[in-house]
């Protein structure tokens, strides 16, 4: 199959190592640099150069913020037979423009990256794939993923986000409220270790990504859970009452 590839960053390059073995690939990022180490792949100096390659499918692996400006833009250059796809962490502004859209689609979202992910080894990783997206579309990225032992999962465009807001929002406001309370002075033991390292993971992330994440229209009511049980537990702990943390340590651990 022919694929276009949009940003070559850290999951466009994932996909375009992995599809580069059993796929006729061409790449186009807005920072040329960024191309100059990529073998076995046909670079495009501009996006009209796409129309010319006429990819029978294009997966946008730009910023989130960026992702759906990249669609009107490559629009011109495609085929009404290409197939588009995302791999946004959410697809809010990015379903308006699937229903608006002339082209089928073919929305996922991989559930690892190079930050905490092997990408070499990705069983028991996660991947979803929207439940509206094209037949072809999802049946490519089935065998794709299927192929890597990556779980598949199906959402609905807004089942996603909502399922966004509690997987990502969650251990996202927990890691920032360590990392607010971080003291150098600390002695770190393993497990102090360990979150800051899961901490310092996530703040290397862009700053527009993590915007987006907890901007989510559905992230203020976890934070609202969270908040709201973090109170109970000072509630605990101010009276020392080890009969209702106990009962509460058990619900944690049924949790998990």
């Amino acid at each position: 199959m022919r694929i276009t590839i949009l940003g070559a960053g850290k999951m466009g390059s994932w996909f375009i190592r992995e599809l580069s073995r059993d796929h006729e690939i061409s790449v186009y990022d807005a920072d040329p640099a960024v191309m100059r180490d990529l073998k076995g792949v046909k670079t495009l100096s501009a996006l009209h150069g796409m129309a010319a390659f006429n990819p029978e499918l294009l997966i946008n692996a730009v910023s989130l913020r960026n992702t759906v400006a990249a669609f009107e833009e490559a629009a011109p250059y495609l085929s009404e037979n290409c197939i588009i796809s995302d791999i946004a962490s959410i697809k809010g502004d990015i379903a308006d423009y699937y229903r608006r859209s002339p082209f089928r689609f073919a929305s996922l979202h991989p559930m690892f990256g190079p930050t905490f992910a092997d990408m070499e080894f990705l069983k028991e990783e996660s991947v979803i794939i929207i439940k509206s997206s094209d037949g072809e579309g999802s049946r490519f990225f089935r065998n794709f993923f299927g192929m890597r032992k990556v779980k598949i999962f199906e959402y609905s465009l807004e089942e996603h986000d909502r399922m966004m807001a509690y997987s990502l929002t969650i251990p996202f406001i927990s890691s920032m409220a360590f990392a607010a309370c971080v003291d150098r002075s600390t002695v770190p033991g393993t497990t102090f270790s360990k979150h800051k390292e899961i901490a310092r993971g996530l703040l290397s992330e862009d700053d527009h990504l993590l915007a987006e994440i907890l901007f989510n229209p559905y992230s203020s009511g976890e934070l609202e859970k969270v908040t709201a049980r973090l109170e109970y537990l000072k509630h605990i702990i101010k009276g020392r009452d080890h009969e209702e943390l106990r009962v509460f340590l058990q619900r944690l651990r049924a949790n998990i």
